[in-house]
């Protein structure tokens, strides 16, 4: 064998296990993403699981609050479609819904003292707001998987592999204008 086969079995074994390392790389970009929705998921599903038990509660004391209870409800059923159809876009639309659903159910329960002294009420509140922060967390975690996984199938060389391999990008879950503008507190308390 001369010189120059050599050097080209070694360029062509060199160029292959750098291929099956930029592989392996974005398969696991790509698992992280689906650990990190899932991660989501679970918590979405536990909230779901819990806010008939929250609505129920505040259907005992809240007689005049209907329009509210049912507005959660309703978010609630979009958030649950949009997460069973893994629809990450429709899925922040109904997250912001929810969210400024139940900011106002939690705001009309301060008229309500016999509502907010329920122990009931104050656990599931608090479970509430609890999975509500691990949402908030679990959500720039899947974000920056998200993020990470989009740019490296982007950049040269990788994008020649993921194409290859059809790699495709994922979408972030964002929340909508509502969720990020500053709450009015006159308008909660008027």
């Amino acid at each position: 064998m001369d010189i120059s086969t050599f050097i080209f079995l070694a360029l062509t074994a060199a160029l292959l296990i750098y291929g099956v390392m930029i592989y392996n790389n974005l398969v696991n970009l790509k698992h992280n993403v689906a650990k990190a929705w899932s991660n989501i998921d679970i918590l979405l599903k536990q909230r779901h699981d819990e806010l008939p038990k929250l609505v129920e509660t505040c259907k005992r004391y809240m007689t005049y609050e209907q329009e509210t209870l049912e507005k959660v409800l309703r978010a609630r059923g979009a958030v649950a479609s949009a997460r069973e159809q893994h629809n990450v876009p429709a899925l922040g639309q109904a997250e912001t819904q929810l969210r400024l659903g139940l900011g106002q159910l939690f705001a009309v329960a301060e008229a309500y003292p016999e509502l907010k002294a329920n122990e009931s009420f104050q656990h599931l509140q608090g479970r509430i707001t609890g999975l509500e922060n691990a949402i908030a967390d679990r959500r720039e975690l899947y974000n920056e998987s998200v993020n990470l996984n989009n740019v490296r199938i982007e950049q040269f060389p990788d994008v020649v592999v993921a194409r290859f391999f059809k790699f495709g990008p994922h979408a972030l879950l964002d929340f909508g204008e509502e969720e990020k503008r500053d709450v009015s507190l006159k308008q909660l308390f008027d």
